[in-house]
């Protein structure tokens, strides 16, 4: 077992000695320029935390083949959409492409109070409105590259875009970044392992907040009492 797995390991756990629930959840939030490389940090999250699960998100859009229902999103047509907007029963939504997709509340809402930890692969736009939503819950991160030009060359490293597309990511990067003063934390993402490493270290100092330790009043209260 590595280092990196055993820090993981050693995070505060969910549940405390007298079976209640140690700490409130977290909301991590990791956003970038396409191609800046949160998908990649996102999955190695996910892969080393068997506590932190992907946001799913609801959409309009067509379910594509091999997509599950409630494991990739959850498909809904227009009208429910706009039902669930209309009842604020979403943490922020976005049109994107002619198809709109949002963050259902309930979901988080029922992981945050069972101490588990959700992370969100989104853009500054829908950072934003989690943050309205839910400021006391969040911690956002987000991801630079090193320069424009080793932007450019991982996008066309990874042979998916046009020459056209690259260019329209590129020209959207520019946006994007202008963003970065809207978040908690920035992590320029020279090397993918160093960037974890910084990622991870964000991940477990959030989840040692006082505010998020839940249990610490009965806990300090029974060390007061001499127990």
């Amino acid at each position: 077992m590595n280092r990196h797995r055993i820090l993981s390991e050693q995070t505060p756990a969910t549940v405390n000695l007298d079976g209640a629930v140690a700490r409130r959840g977290l909301m991590l939030v990791l956003s970038s320029p396409s191609g800046a490389g949160k998908t990649t940090l996102s999955r190695r999250l996910l892969s080393e935390f068997s506590d932190l699960t992907m946001s799913i998100s609801v959409t309009t859009r067509p379910k594509r083949p091999g997509e599950k229902e409630g494991v990739d999103y959850f498909f809904v047509d227009k009208i429910e959409f706009d039902l669930m907007r209309n009842k604020r029963q979403l943490l922020e939504h976005a049109k994107v492409f002619d198809h709109y997709y949002g963050t259902p509340a309930g979901p988080v809402e029922e992981a945050l109070t069972a101490g588990r930890d959700i992370l969100f692969d989104i853009d500054w736009q829908g950072a934003q409105q989690l943050k309205q939503e839910k400021r006391d819950d969040l911690a956002s991160i987000f991801i630079l590259p090193p320069s424009t030009k080793e932007l450019e060359q991982r996008l066309r490293s990874r042979a998916q875009d046009s020459d056209k597309v690259v260019a329209q990511r590129m020209s959207k990067a520019v946006d994007e970044i202008s963003h970065w003063p809207e978040y908690d934390y920035v992590v320029v993402n020279h090397e993918i392992e160093e960037a974890l490493a910084q990622v991870r270290a964000i991940l477990i100092a959030e989840r040692l907040k006082r505010t998020r330790q839940t249990y610490l009043v009965n806990f300090v209260k029974r060390l007061q009492d001499g127990q």
